[in-house]
């Protein structure tokens, strides 16, 4: 059994944040796979749910980003599944929008969903990095992360949904590699390959209108 983890804010309010992408994500590959309904148990939203051969429990935690380990360590614990098998899918600031990549432990570089669950559980766990770009400097990240996906940028954060919860079998087998390779694949047919942040695609036009 594996514990496949989508990291956000719980309400309306947050619905849309670019932190919330990990809750996009887990809510994509429920729907996809016909997941059971989410149900609240463990300090979150949890539904179980097949994944090719492989059962899994999607957990959102609705603890808020920084409490988030409370809620993964109790559906760890409760269902006695590996550190290894868990699989957290969460927003990452130091990777370009609509990029996807995927790696064992490692650190939380300021993090604070990873950090909460590294405290409480570990951090040999799975991470499932979904790229939102960098606004530029450091002293907007937290507005940057708190607001809504830009009109511009919904398009290819669905397709990187889609494409997660489409080859989201090869994760649970633990087909890591080919996994990130099939979602490369998937958003560079779809044309987002080369995907700017809204600063950067306000100064390329910028310059263009020079």
């Amino acid at each position: 059994m594996r514990l496949i983890v989508g990291l956000g804010n719980p309400g309306q309010r947050y619905a849309r944040n670019r932190h919330n992408i990990g809750f996009m994500a887990v809510d994509e590959i429920a729907r996809v796979h016909r997941a059971a309904p989410f149900r609240r148990r463990f300090q979150g939203e949890a539904a179980e749910v097949m994944l090719g051969s492989e059962r899994a429990i999607l957990l959102k935690p609705q603890t808020f980003m920084n409490e988030s380990g409370r809620s993964v360590g109790e559906a760890q614990r409760f269902f006695k599944i590996p550190l290894c098998d868990v699989i957290v899918l969460h927003d990452e600031l130091d990777l370009a929008p609509a990029k996807l990549r995927v790696k064992l432990g490692g650190g939380n570089a300021g993090h604070n969903g990873l950090r909460s669950i590294t405290a409480l559980c570990g951090n040999d766990y799975r991470r499932v990095r979904l790229g939102i770009g960098h606004p530029g400097d450091k002293a907007l990240v937290h507005a940057y992360v708190l607001n809504d996906f830009a009109k511009s940028e919904e398009p290819w954060v669905e397709d990187l949904c889609r494409a997660t919860a489409d080859h989201a079998p090869l994760l649970a087998a633990g087909e890591d590699a080919s996994f990130q390779n099939k979602v490369h694949l998937a958003m560079a047919g779809r044309g987002w390959d080369a995907v700017k942040t809204p600063a950067e695609a306000g100064k390329a036009k910028a310059r263009d209108a020079n």
